[in-house]
């Protein structure tokens, strides 16, 4: 994918989240796209157009905002747990 055929598609993303009234994440426009997390947050040009439709959406709706950081910080904490998993799987392989 071309660099703008790629803001191209996240753009459409948080555009169309927000439309839907979903909340415009790394993870829900990394699904949408099918372009990795990592790339997402790696990529200035995309973070700061992602982070842009956040903040406008946080402005829109308060609410919205507050769902959308929920959503992010419990996709994190799962995210660590399962990590937290594998370790302790790791270490008790190793013991």
């Amino acid at each position: 994918m071309s660099n703008a055929s790629t803001m191209k598609a996240v753009e459409r993303a948080c555009v169309d989240l927000r439309s839907d009234g979903q909340a415009v994440t790394f993870t829900a426009v990394a699904a949408a796209t099918q372009i990795s997390r990592t790339t997402l947050y790696r990529r200035p040009d995309l973070r700061t157009m992602i982070e842009e439709h956040r903040h406008r959406a946080a402005h829109d709706a308060p609410l919205a905002g507050l769902n959308e950081e929920i959503a992010t910080l419990r996709t994190i904490v799962e995210e660590l747990a399962e990590r937290v998993r594998n370790h302790e799987t790791q270490l008790r392989r190793l013991t």
